[in-house]
């Protein structure tokens, strides 16, 4: 130590140390000339001696301006070494650094100054310390004193411009201490990142895009930044390096689609949108490399088509086409039930055109991997059915098609209508909303007949008699009406003459039982008049209720439609079908005259001419008619009903019709009286309970042995009369 002090005048050694800048600074060039003396003479032992004073009593002192003058000191030493400098750095450098972190301000500012001054002496040797110097200026970066931040920025210059110049920057080295610092808030930090990005990546011999995905989610988070001038310049940093991906042969499209499909699900607008354009962009370039990533990237496209924002909403749906567009094959490893998986998971979506898009899906793997999709069938059935019951229409006839498609192989097409049936039998207010529109598209992408025999079939054998009823007047309705439907109704027209009519009529037949005003519009449509009258004759005072005059109703209405009009054009020939005017007055009969329906059914039999009537005989038959008891042995015969009806292959054997109509019709008047006795015993139960508890009372309060029989008969005037104390018939019970 000795030998160093020797070296060092005893001023210099007091005034490096002195409150005085101007002391301090003449104290510095008085030592760079002695350092320069030491070199001359070689003395590099004394030098390092010097450096080592230097650090142990001004660097490491607790009086500020001691470690003041150390910094100072020691920058003089480097000036005065100059070539000779980067043998002693390892000794002169980290008292520097560490003093960036001293808690007087002042020091830290004189430390940048110093290590400025160290750093334009030694250059290129200087990136030895290029990660602690990095990591300190970071910190700096965001110092709390002004004069500190501008020091570290002018020495963050300087660094910057050595390690572009330099060929000894390990970017290997440095990109895990750039990933640690990348998720920092501190808004000074993050321009000192972004600027280092862009500096480094401008250098030719620094591959930072292969670096990219380590990084890539610190850049977006910064795109949310609170400052525009962070936004801006991590944006112009993001733009730089698409553009390079766009033009480098090999890329790492993989972890950084991870990435993007994290950030386009961000709060911020701005965010998502540069997300979404990276992954257009990378399904563009790298389409066959991110098979693998479709299903996220799926995920992440299909929310972004309802955004809010129009341009993100515009990216999205083309980056979505274009992804539906490449064509590969499980075999190149795409994840058919991955994709299958996120289409049902966003039919759950609260935006239309998202549910849209993932029935799209669907439908669109459907046609190009149909077997793959039905090995996955049971994990999607459920939702696809549930999406029948969508607000949008446009989402349920996707939906349709989506199970039309499926239907196509016939063991899917009973499981279809079974669960469809099963649908409309626990949601009645989906039959309600939908009903009409699940069937007539369904039969128009399945061909009507076959839907219609389906269900049917399987309302035929339905426990539940309401539900049955309900759906097959709602069925009936649909027929009657929908023109897509207008084949099948010309078939049924056709029941009396043709073998395919007589099939689908009696298919119908036994399940439309469930409801006999359905039977009878299906005997008007199929021109089974006698048949429609003689069901009218056999209905009795139960089954006249406020549900049958609705849909009778209904049917009036309709008989005044363009469907109905030959029926109507019938009645020019009265003497021929004679049935027909029958089962319409048998109808008018049912009708309560100040209805709505009468007066229209009325109006219309007023206009039935009378000279057909002439000659008596035929009319007289028509108008006696067959005995109901005979009925049952005999077929349909009169007018149209005549043709072909020897063919025994094409007959109808409307008695047997009429008993499974009378068996349908007793399960239902069974049901109907079941109810209203358990609703009776219910309501005398309940009234029993009643009395019972008011004599207990009565017994309470008056402390008297239980009630006389004048009391007995006040209890028996609060019963429910008995059923030979009620009204006759026609009088009406209050």
């Amino acid at each position: 130590m000795s030998d160093a002090l020797s070296a060092i005048p005893a001023a210099v050694h007091r005034n490096l140390s002195d409150k005085l800048y101007e002391k301090r600074k003449n104290a510095a060039l008085d030592l760079e000339n002695a350092v320069k003396a030491l070199i001359t003479s070689g003395d590099h032992d004394k030098i390092s001696k010097v450096i080592n004073l230097l650090i142990k009593d001004f660097a490491k002192s607790p009086q500020a301006n001691h470690r003041k003058g150390g910094l100072i000191g020691l920058a003089a030493v480097t000036v005065g070494l100059s070539s000779e400098a980067a043998q002693y750095l390892e000794q002169i450098v980290p008292p520097v650094i560490r003093a960036f972190f001293d808690q007087d301000s002042r020091v830290r500012y004189y430390a940048c100054e110093a290590l400025y001054n160290i750093a334009k002496v030694v250059r290129g040797e200087f990136i030895f310390f290029f990660n602690d110097i990095f990591d300190a200026l970071c910190k700096l970066s965001a110092d709390s004193d002004a004069n500190v931040q501008s020091a570290a920025h002018l020495l963050d210059r300087l660094v910057k411009d050595i390690v572009t110049e330099s060929d000894q920057f390990s970017i290997e080295e440095f990109i895990p201490l750039l990933k640690e610092r990348m998720n920092v808030l501190n808004p000074y930090v993050r321009q000192f990142l972004v600027g280092w990005i862009t500096v480094l990546d401008s250098v030719p011999d620094i591959d930072m895009l292969g670096f990219l995905p380590d990084f890539l989610d610190g850049l977006f988070n910064m795109l949310s930044d609170s400052s525009h001038e962070i936004r801006q310049q991590a944006d112009s940093a993001l733009s730089e390096f698409l553009q390079e991906i766009k033009n480098s042969p090999s890329v790492d499209y993989g972890r950084m689609a991870e990435i993007l499909v994290q950030r386009a699900s961000s709060p911020d607008e701005f965010t998502r949108l540069t997300a979404i354009t990276w992954i257009n962009e990378f399904v563009k370039l790298g389409g066959d490399q991110l098979v693998r990533y479709y299903a996220d990237i799926l995920g992440a496209i299909l929310p972004c088509i309802s955004d809010k924002e129009e341009k993100i909403r515009v990216v999205a749906r083309e980056t979505n086409e274009e992804l539906r567009s490449i064509h590969v094959e499980p075999s190149d490893g795409f994840d058919v039930g991955a994709i299958l998986s996120v289409a049902r998971r966003q039919l759950s979506s609260d935006h239309e055109a998202t549910r849209i898009e993932a029935l799209n899906w669907i439908s669109t793997l459907l046609n190009k991997h149909r077997t793959e999709v039905l090995c996955f069938l049971n994990d999607i059935f459920d939702t696809l059915l549930k999406a029948l019951s969508d607000s949008s229409d446009d989402v349920v006839l996707l939906v349709l098609e989506v199970h039309a498609g499926v239907a196509k192989d016939p063991q899917y097409f009973r499981q279809l209508i079974v669960f469809l049936v099963h649908n409309f039998r626990a949601d009645n207010s989906l039959l309600e909303r939908r009903g009409a529109l699940i069937v007539r598209r369904l039969c128009v992408l399945l061909d009507a007949e076959r839907v219609y025999r389906e269900l049917s079939t399987i309302l035929e054998g339905e426990d539940n008699l309401d539900f049955a009823s309900t759906m097959v007047q709602a069925l009936n309705l649909i027929l009657l009406t929908s023109p897509e439907l207008a084949k099948l109704r010309d078939l049924l027209k056709g029941s009396l003459v043709s073998r395919e009519g007589k099939e689908l009529f009696v298919a119908l037949y036994a399940s439309w039982c469930h409801s006999p005003m359905a039977i009878i519009s299906l005997c008007l449509l199929a021109q089974a008049y006698q048949h429609a009258s003689v069901v009218i004759q056999s209905l009795v005072e139960e089954d006249i209720n406020v549900k049958f005059l609705v849909q009778l109703d209904k049917l009036i209405r309709l008989l005044e439609t363009p469907i109905f009009t030959y029926l109507r054009l019938q009645l020019l020939e009265p003497g021929r079908y004679t049935w027909l005017l029958k089962t319409l007055y048998g109808l008018l009969m049912l009708l309560p005259q100040q209805s709505a329906a009468f007066k229209i059914l009325r109006t219309r039999l007023k206009t039935v001419p009378t000279y057909s009537f002439s000659g008596g005989g035929q009319i007289s038959r028509a108008s006696s008619g067959v005995p109901f008891s005979q009925y049952i042995h005999h077929r349909e015969d009169g007018g149209a009903e005549d043709n072909n009806i020897n063919n025994s292959h094409q007959g109808i054997n409307f008695a047997a019709r009429l008993q499974q109509f009378e068996n349908v019709q007793n399960q239902h008047r069974r049901q109907t009286r079941n109810k209203v006795n358990d609703s009776y015993n219910t309501s005398f139960s309940s009234a029993s309970k009643e009395v019972r508890r008011s004599e207990e009372q009565q017994q309470q309060q008056q402390h008297k042995p239980p009630p006389s029989s004048t009391s007995l008969s006040v209890a028996d005037n609060n019963r429910p009369p008995s059923r030979s104390s009620r009204k006759a018939p026609g009088q009406l019970q209050l």
